[in-house]
């Protein structure tokens, strides 16, 4: 996550949680540390996993206080054992106390979020197909967690609303039908935009087809309907398989021979990766 982005878009939603953790003091903190005393903590690994949302510990103690200062030994997307120094920082005592719930929140769920993305994703490796998240993220987390896919080595699907055209069921059955969505999608929106369109079965991936859908959504279809979507579709537009796709039963999808694969496990699933600050000191 590079810098502009940060501060265009994560650092008002870093503010936010700071400001949900502290609504006006430290209380604790301010007890037993009343001024300035420079310290070290060193962040460290409680379990195996991969590493995500560096920049975003970081932030949390520089948005508290810009002197904060940091030395990580490893980066994004780095692989981590249990017991391994990831980083050491220094700083106002009181700033590090303050910003660890809040650090510590980001940088779990995050590394979570990649850990799991990773074992999926290597899952794929010698396949063609694509791991892709979905909009299924935490409120006011996504730019974090979806980030967080990218390091893992999953890809993103449309980031928010804005920003494709996707027709579950509830918009076909708005519009009126399958045909009927596409027509009036393509009507609406700029000639640049993709359309895809989810389907639950082969009779409405034909109505898809010949509405001239770009992409087509196999949703919850068996394995052996997604085959046959496949080899109906042959190359007309792109495919991906979504519906409850998890690390558990992903390797039967590997063979269908779509383009995509979809999980919103990736996001609403991963269990955090534990990390623990200790060893805080004054220096």
């Amino acid at each position: 996550m590079n810098t502009i982005t940060m501060q265009m878009n994560a650092d008002k939603l870093i503010r936010s949680a700071l400001q949900e953790d502290i609504t006006s003091e430290d209380i604790t903190t301010n007890s037993v540390m009343p001024h300035f005393l420079l310290g070290e903590v060193e962040l460290i690994c409680k379990g195996d996993g991969v590493i995500a949302g560096l920049a975003v510990f970081e932030r949390v103690f520089t948005l508290l206080d810009e002197n904060t200062k940091f030395t990580f030994h490893c980066q994004d997307g780095d692989n981590v054992k249990k017991g391994e120094l990831i980083g050491t920082l220094r700083g106002d005592i009181r700033v590090l106390l303050s910003g660890e719930r809040t650090a510590l929140n980001f940088l779990q769920r995050m590394s979570g979020i990649a850990t799991y993305t990773r074992t999926i994703a290597d899952l794929l490796k010698d396949s063609q197909t694509k791991l892709l998240d979905t909009r299924k993220t935490t409120p006011n987390m996504r730019i974090f967690e979806k980030y967080a896919v990218k390091v893992g080595g999953g890809f993103n699907h449309r980031y928010n609303l804005s920003d494709g055209i996707l027709l579950k069921d509830n918009h076909i059955g708005a519009a009126g039908g399958v045909k009927k969505a596409v027509q009036m999608a393509r009507d609406y929106a700029p000639f640049v935009r993709k359309i895809e369109v989810e389907v639950e079965n082969l009779s409405m991936l034909k109505e898809a087809l010949e509405a001239g859908a770009d992409i087509i959504m196999l949703d919850n279809m068996s394995v052996e309907d997604m085959k046959e979507a496949v080899r109906l579709t042959a190359g007309k537009a792109k495919t991906e398989c979504s519906g409850n796709v998890t690390k558990e039963n992903i390797a039967k999808l590997l063979d269908i021979g779509v383009d995509y694969i979809s999980s919103g496990a990736l996001t609403h699933s991963a269990p955090i990766l534990d990390l623990s600050m200790k060893n805080l000191h004054a220096v």
